[in-house]
């Protein structure tokens, strides 16, 4: 199938004709017809499925129906119809980028709100006019309660990556906003997996809504690649130099756990003469896109980054994600890998898997209903390293999670089943 079966006005046409687009992934096959019909939907479906374009193309094409259909509106100052809510400013920029590709020969105006920056230029974009608006939560609230922006004219409302906001405690913020929303509206509601919480949200904003699910929640793109490395913690840092040191590595995105563990270890890394920098929470607006920038034009070959910063990064070409640090949650897992393996490519994922983290290993296993392949005898291998003690976990063996600051060596015997 191709964009033109899709019932697609010329412009947009062009435009994806522009970007390179010829046939549409599975969602954006099955969620714009929905959309064009004007129904609510219910869109599941894990990050690299296209899903921005998915609602993007149609609204833009509804938003131009519109102002044909009603050429007097034009002669009025411009109100914001369609309001894009997502949980960070990398996504952001990122969804304001697509609506203006995608809207390159339509006469719609777009801006993109988020904290971290002065609102100065952002309010004075808003009072020249715009129709459509992508912003975070805390600071499009931020501007509302100043009344600088009202809500009251808004067709169409689109709930980005749902589940990072339950993650990222922004869901209070967001029942907040779709409270000032006027009743009668277009509601898209997207989301990687549905908990509970994310569930009764999306029955609170619906209408009789349509649910495209493209794939399982949580499941795992089939041409990813995945290994596991078992290493004791101190040496982290050191196997993930050694693997960076293959030529065949050419970009990668590494994951840790906290910001300040990315910047010792992009640090540790540029020691060792490999380019790397880091992206967090804690790192000004313009630190954070000047580490994007110099990433997807390869002047850094490396970015070590936190789940919360990574969740605004794509790029078709990552063809490498190290997990340096397993996540508690196994959706995190499936969100970092879900990286690389974008747009049809293939990709590689590397977990590194310490003695307390085994517990997450398990659970990981369990979500993706596959055994990760354990890559042995490298030069950090614990079973090299202890091989009187070193003993494979058996599948049915669950472990308990090791608490921190008790007696004991600080990382106790690594992989040693207990009696």
């Amino acid at each position: 199938m191709s964009f033109k079966n899709l019932q697609l006005i010329e412009p947009v046409l062009k435009a994806l004709a522009h970007e390179g687009y010829t046939e549409p992934t599975p969602i954006q096959q099955d969620a714009i017809p929905v959309v064009l019909q004007k129904r609510d939907l219910l869109g599941c479906a894990q990050t690299g499925t296209g899903k921005t374009a998915a609602f993007a193309i149609p609204v833009l094409q509804l938003m131009q129906q519109d102002r044909l259909q009603h050429p007097t509106d034009r002669m009025q100052p411009r109100k914001i119809q369609t309001l894009v809510l997502t949980p960070t400013r990398e996504l952001a920029i990122q969804i304001e980028e697509s609506f203006k590709a995608y809207g390159r020969y339509l006469p719609l105006q777009r801006l993109v709100v988020f904290g971290g920056v002065s609102q100065y230029h952002q309010v004075a974009a808003l009072r020249r006019g715009v129709d459509i608006l992508v912003a975070t939560p805390g600071r499009l609230l931020d501007l509302v309660n100043q009344r600088h922006i009202a809500l009251q004219h808004i067709k169409y409302f689109v709930l980005d990556e749902a589940d990072r906001m339950l993650d990222m405690g922004f869901v209070d913020d967001v029942k907040k906003i779709i409270s000032k929303l006027p009743a009668k509206k277009q509601s898209l509601f997207f989301s990687a997996t549905m908990p509970t919480e994310i569930k009764q949200l999306a029955n609170m904003l619906l209408v009789d809504p349509v649910k495209v699910e493209v794939t399982p929640p949580a499941s795992v793109v089939d041409i990813i690649q995945q290994s596991l490395y078992y290493v004791e913690k101190q040496n982290k840092s050191a196997l993930l130099t050694h693997l960076l040191n293959d030529a065949a590595v050419k970009t990668a995105l590494v994951f840790t756990k906290t910001k300040h563990g990315a910047d010792r270890l992009a640090k540790q890394l540029s020691r060792a003469g490999i380019r790397a920098d880091s992206i967090h929470g804690n790192k000004s607006q313009n630190e954070r896109q000047r580490s994007l920038f110099n990433f997807k034009n390869s002047r850094t070959r490396v970015l070590v980054a936190t789940d919360i910063a990574a969740r605004g990064i794509d790029i078709d070409e990552l063809g490498h994600v190290f997990i340096h640090d397993l996540p508690e949650s196994p959706e995190t897992y499936v969100h970092r890998i879900g990286r690389t393996g974008r747009a049809g490519a293939s990709g590689i994922a590397i977990s590194f898997c310490d003695y307390a983290e085994k517990v997450y290993l398990a659970e990981i296993q369990k979500l993706i209903k596959r055994k990760i392949a354990v890559v042995k005898d490298h030069p950090y291998d614990v079973a090299l390293m202890h091989p009187q003690e070193y003993k494979p976990a058996q599948n049915n063996v669950s472990f308990n999670r090791r608490k921190s600051g008790g007696g004991g060596r600080k990382y106790g015997r690594p992989f040693r089943q207990r009696a």
